[in-house]
């Protein structure tokens, strides 16, 4: 009996043993992240942001109607006067340089007039908003000191798929939290809201949530390999899908934010889709691979290359295009002007070309074109600095006529119609714009505290939204 019960505790303990052994090599599987989290949270910044809103007026009859309404009633449909109040948001951010230079999402600084920093330690700076890139959904601050902490920018082109990567940032306003998880996939395409499409994100499971936008993605080493910018979800808040904007492509549009306020993209000029098995079959390849031209526009890079409808593009400045979706990736971080090889399939045999890349509309001929000194005051009805379209950029946009918006006015009235520079006016009213004198005669007759419709191109884009003159 005593051997037996000897034998029962040896082999309970052999067991105990192997269990602790176990999860001691499970443990030892899994990140340590104190020391990353605790070195790199002070560069990681909390962004508050305001939008002061003009009051707006509502209700009232039109002018046709009012004789029609008895006295007595009159006083109940007349136009009221409703004060907004300022509209405050938040996101995160991290500094990127000593001197208070901070990185964060354009989404989370678009259409403010305040704009306030905070570090982990609780000093706040007013920040200047340097330059913006709406594409990318990127901006550049800069605030006002020195011997600021500051992050490592990492290679975002070496993660991998099942790599950890951590998250810093302030969702739902809870300061400087941490997050973590794995690297889900690499270069997935998600059209902004102008059906463009130039980031590919990378996606995690990391727990992201509102507040987290602009904040940093790091590695194990603590770098930053990616900047959180948004989620899927159904409900509001986090599902385990995010997507952070690569350190490779925000590091290249920073740094020309930083030297000249604006971003150059490449650009060829071709409607693109993607290749299915039947078409792949007929193309001549042994698979769905490439990205076949659909659309062509006469005069663009692509054409004056020799570059076909029909035609599938394979590869792109020696990267493999893989889907659809590639090629904007790679042909938007290709500097303008650039020579670069194309490989591409045309009836089923393989043709190699070079082309010479253009620049994307409203990040050349739009930022660069001056503004002439008959254009509009800055600060005038609208709070519009427009001018003349350039010819080169009415080919490449397929308009004939407008005014393209130079600089846009905070709290005026094509600031509250969400109109951003670049964008072309093609309709004010109900009055079609011309040209540049056409606009400042329309503009001039626009009646005061009425809502009225705009047209405008956004990214070749049209869109119709309303504005008002509140005052003059």
């Amino acid at each position: 009996m005593v051997a037996r019960f000897s034998q029962f505790l040896l082999a309970l303990c052999i067991l105990v043993s192997f269990s602790v052994a176990s999860t001691a090599a499970s443990a030892r599987g899994l990140p340590e992240l104190t020391d990353l989290i605790e070195q790199n949270s002070p560069a990681v910044v909390k962004i508050n942001t305001v939008e002061r809103s003009r009051a707006s007026r509502n209700g009232g009859v039109p002018p046709q109607y009012q004789q029609d309404i008895p006295d007595i009633f009159r006083h109940l449909l007349e136009p009221r006067q409703r004060q907004q109040r300022p509209v405050a948001s938040m996101g995160s951010g991290f500094i990127i340089s000593k001197d208070g230079y901070v990185v964060t999402n354009n989404h989370v600084v678009d259409g403010a007039d305040e704009v306030l920093v905070t570090l982990t330690d609780r000093r706040e700076y007013e920040a200047k908003v340097v330059g913006t890139d709406p594409r990318s959904d990127l901006a550049l601050l800069k605030v006002d000191a020195d011997d600021l902490p500051s992050i490592r920018w990492g290679d975002s082109e070496r993660i991998k798929v099942g790599e950890w990567v951590v998250a810093i940032g302030s969702p739902f306003g809870l300061d400087y939290s941490a997050s973590a998880g794995i690297v889900s996939a690499m270069g997935r395409s998600i059209p902004n809201e102008s059906r463009e499409n130039y980031v590919p994100f990378i996606q995690t499971d990391v727990a992201i949530n509102p507040g987290n936008s602009g904040g940093p993605l790091f590695n194990l080493n603590g770098e930053v390999v990616g900047i959180n910018s948004q989620i899927y979800t159904r409900s509001g808040g986090s599902i385990g899908l995010s997507f952070a904007i690569p350190a490779s492509l925000a590091q290249d549009v920073v740094a020309q934010l930083r030297e000249k306020g604006r971003v150059d993209r490449g650009w060829l000029g071709v409607g693109i889709q993607d290749v299915d098995r039947k078409l792949a079959k007929a193309m001549g390849l042994g698979k769905p691979s490439g990205a076949l031209v659909g659309q062509l526009e006469a005069g663009s890079p692509a054409d004056k290359a020799g570059i076909k409808v029909g035609d599938i593009i394979t590869r792109f400045d020696s990267e493999k295009i893989s889907m659809s979706g590639d090629l904007p990736h790679v042909v938007g971080q290709t500097r303008p002007g650039a020579e670069v090889p194309v490989i591409l399939m045309r009836e089923g045999n393989e043709k190699r070309l070079k082309v010479r890349v253009g620049a994307l509309p409203g990040d050349d001929d739009v930022q660069q074109a001056s503004v002439s000194p008959q254009s509009s005051d800055i600060g005038g009805r609208l709070g519009l600095a427009v001018d003349d379209i350039p010819d080169s950029l009415k080919q490449r946009l397929g308009v004939e006529s407008g005014v393209v918006v130079k600089q846009v006015v905070p709290g005026k009235a094509g600031a509250n119609a969400g109109l951003r520079s670049g964008d072309i006016i093609a309709q004010l009213g109900f009055d079609q714009v011309e040209s540049l004198a056409d606009y400042q005669k329309i503009v001039k007759k626009l009646p005061k505290g009425e809502l009225l419709p705009i047209r405008f191109f956004r990214g070749g884009q049209p869109t119709f939204r309303t504005i008002q003159i509140e005052e003059d």
